[in-house]
């Protein structure tokens, strides 16, 4: 898996690009006929590893989905980690803030990896 080309979009864009999974599954495995689940969760690592988040944070398998790249460290992507930790503890009934995600049902959705 080569995500370079990735990595370069998404630090042209200022730290977002909005990629097609097809896009994505070109780079990650060309020969392959379609996405799993387990190829979407060796995508993310991969991503992880270049400093890279996705939204939604779990990668869909369908090629005709779009995600957000985020780098890691940017506003953005510190914010969606935040988010996403709330998501996970939510999820957990652990919440530091109880009934946060009532309001939010799609987010909750898009967080939880």
């Amino acid at each position: 898996m080569d995500f370079t080309v990735i990595a370069h979009a998404v630090e042209v864009d200022h730290g977002i690009k909005r990629l097609s999974m097809r896009f994505i599954k070109k780079y990650a495995a060309p020969e392959r006929q379609r996405l799993s689940a387990e190829l979407c969760d060796e995508i993310s690592k991969e991503l992880d590893k270049l400093g890279l988040i996705t939204l939604p944070r779990r990668l869909p398998t369908s090629e005709n989905e779009f995600v957000f790249v985020i780098e890691k460290d940017s506003t953005l992507g510190q914010t969606v980690t935040v988010a996403s930790t709330l998501a996970a503890l939510d999820k957990l009934g652990q919440s530091p803030l109880p009934r946060l995600f009532d309001n939010y049902t799609e987010a909750r959705g898009q967080l939880i990896s």
